[in-house]
């Protein structure tokens, strides 16, 4: 149980740091450069993370790698970035709430990963607590800026339970420098087929790249895949609605929202969906139900007691 739970802790590293990516986009990065915000993101990342792991590919991992990279990373970096340019944070972050029940479902054909009631129950309540703290004004939507954020969270999940059933052996941090330098390379024709020139870089967008490379990207999916090695893809799926808790929390602490009664009752029921998925709830509770089966069952057994006789 204790290392269920620390492989927890490792994953929430990721959520949480792609919590802020939203936050970053929206105030550092230059509009309209999807595809080449996506590549200066991939990258780097990948070479820095390729640089430490010192491992190629071989085999069949060389085309897996293609198409993980491109799933995990290439678009999904390009899908997030247009998402976050085209929608309220909230409504962004809603959409990317329901990976949870998607991955579930994948999981169970793919990995035999049959999902159980409270995992279940909590991605439920949890992506109800994401609405309530965060569809609070709805208006202004625009209708791409969700297609994308759909198609996003649905590519981002195939490619997970992807690499989960692929690569169960393979080295994780080679595994995640792969899928970024494939996914970025995917990505370098396009751009320039499509937004021409890489736009110039001020200081402040410069600075937002590095971090989104380094901690929100290299660190982030180091942790993401790690836990999907060790953990359920439902849990997995469950801690990763910490990304839209972040987004809340860092506009109260760093733009200086007011974190409203609504948005506390939504924290509180995120994770409250969040621990009702630990396998060690689920341990738990199954381990109850064993002890009150076996005490019913022996009870019923148990023989009644001889009267003793009556003298004539």
């Amino acid at each position: 149980m204790e290392s269920t739970a620390r492989w927890s802790l490792v994953t929430a590293l990721a959520p949480i740091a792609w919590g802020t990516t939203y936050f970053v986009t929206q105030r550092y990065l230059p509009a309209d450069h999807p595809l080449y915000g996506a590549v200066f993101r991939a990258l780097p990342a990948g070479i820095l993370l390729l640089a430490i792991s010192r491992r190629r590919p071989h085999g069949a991992l060389w085309w897996k790698a293609l198409v993980l990279g491109t799933l995990n990373m290439g678009a999904f970096f390009a899908l997030v970035y247009m998402a976050a340019q085209l929608l309220p944070t909230s409504i962004a972050s809603t959409v990317m709430a329901t990976a949870p029940v998607v991955m579930m479902l994948l999981a169970w054909p793919l990995l035999a990963e049959r999902p159980h009631i409270l995992p279940v129950v909590g991605a439920g309540v949890g992506i109800a607590g994401v609405c309530v703290m965060l569809l609070t004004n709805a208006t202004g939507i625009d209708p791409l800026g969700v297609l994308a954020s759909v198609a996003a969270m649905t590519m981002s999940s195939v490619g997970f339970i992807l690499t989960k059933k692929w690569c169960p052996d393979v080295d994780v941090l080679a595994l995640t420098s792969w899928q970024l330098i494939a996914g970025g390379a995917v990505l370098v024709p396009v751009a320039v087929a499509v937004e021409g020139a890489p736009p110039v870089l001020d200081g402040g967008a410069a600075l937002g790249f590095v971090y989104l490379s380094a901690v929100a990207t290299a660190l982030a999916f180091t942790a993401w895949f790690n836990g999907l090695r060790h953990l359920s893809a439902g849990t997995v799926g469950l801690i990763g609605l910490l990304n839209p808790v972040t987004g809340v929390l860092l506009g109260t602490l760093v733009a200086g929202d007011t974190l409203t009664a609504r948005q506390g009752v939504g924290l509180v029921l995120v994770f409250l969906g969040i621990v009702l998925g630990q396998p060690g709830v689920t341990r738990a509770v199954r381990a109850r139900r064993a002890r009150r089966s076996a005490a019913r069952a022996g009870v019923a057994e148990s023989p009644e007691p001889e009267r003793p006789r009556q003298q004539a």
